[in-house]
Formats: structure tokens, C-alpha cells, sequence
């Protein structure tokens, strides 16, 4: 097994895609890159941690390859968008995609450019491509969201606007 670790704005926005394939072994939602342990979801919802919302998977890159995790990942985000991610907005929603080392940060970069290449957006790629840092599991409440509270879940993503800008730039 390997991992793979993203942020997308809200990680309950970020399980279901990657949640459905086999060869993934686990999709856990959690938070990355801040300057404090152990960062409750308030903490990082204030900004006050430094820390992005993350989905960490495990997968089996045998069944199932980093790259196409990558595929999934931009057809999830607004990769132009620095500050968060459609009606979340500030630090912690903000985008990254956290290599576990330098075969990860090679794929990364590659799957970036030739994103930045495809014409598909008009602004530049914001999306930062950073080293994987200490991952603290989110409150128990936040895990598999989507499938324990699925109302609140698709009024939540409906409200976003993320389904929207999804369809417009990869229909």
C-alpha cells in the first residue's frame, strides 16, 4: 500500500470521489501542513493552525496508480483559485497536493504542467505541490461524511457551487 494525501477545500467534498474504485484501500479525512499538533477541526476552520483539510488514501498502486489519483484529484478542485475553494474560503481550504516522495513529487509536477498546458483554464495553476507532513486524523464526526449524513452532505455540496464549475470545465 501506498498513501497519497490532497486538499481540495472541504475534505467532505473530497471522499466520494475516490471512495468508489477498487484498489483503494482507505480514504481518511484529516488536516496537513500547520504549526501546531494535534489541530481540532476548530482550530483549523479558524485558520489559526495553519493546517489544510486533507484526504489521506491508501491505495494499491498495483490496482489502482498514483496517477490516476491525480486525474480524479484535478477533476475535483478549482486549481486557479488561492483563496479556497468555492463557498469555503480562507487557509485551511485552500489546494495542495502532498508528496510522499520523489517519485510522487515527479508525477505531481508532470500531471500539474501538462494541466497548465491542456488550456483548460484561463488563469494559472495556484495548486501547490508540497512535502507530506505529520497527518492528524479528523474528528470522527468528519469521516465518510458523505455516506452518514447524506442529506446534509448533498445540500452542503449542491449550495457550493463545485458540481456547477465541475460540469462547465470537465463536462
Amino acid at each position: 500500500m501506498e498513501k497519497a494525501t490532497f486538499a481540495g477545500g472541504c475534505f467532505w467534498c473530497m471522499v466520494k470521489p475516490f471512495d468508489q474504485w477498487d484498489g483503494i484501500h482507505k480514504v481518511t479525512s484529516g488536516y496537513m501542513g500547520g504549526h501546531i499538533e494535534n489541530p481540532s477541526y476548530e482550530d483549523v476552520k479558524k485558520g489559526t493552525s495553519g493546517h489544510l483539510e486533507v484526504v489521506q488514501i491508501e491505495f494499491d498502486p498495483s490496482i489502482f496508480s498514483y496517477e490516476q489519483l491525480l486525474d480524479i484529484y484535478w477533476m475535483q478542485i478549482d486549481p486557479t483559485d488561492d483563496g479556497g475553494q468555492f463557498h469555503d474560503r480562507g487557509e485551511s481550504y485552500k489546494t495542495a497536493i502532498f508528496v510522499h516522495g520523489e517519485d510522487q513529487r515527479k508525477k505531481a509536477e508532470k500531471s500539474k504542467e501538462n494541466l497548465a498546458a491542456s488550456g483548460r483554464f484561463k488563469k494559472t495553476i495556484v495548486t501547490e505541490i508540497r512535502d507530506a507532513e505529520v497527518f492528524y486524523i479528523a474528528e470522527d464526526y468528519h469521516q465518510d461524511y458523505y455516506k452518514k449524513e447524506s442529506e446534509h452532505y448533498k445540500k452542503d455540496r449542491e449550495k457550493s457551487g463545485r458540481d456547477e464549475f465541475l460540469q462547465q470545465h470537465w463536462k
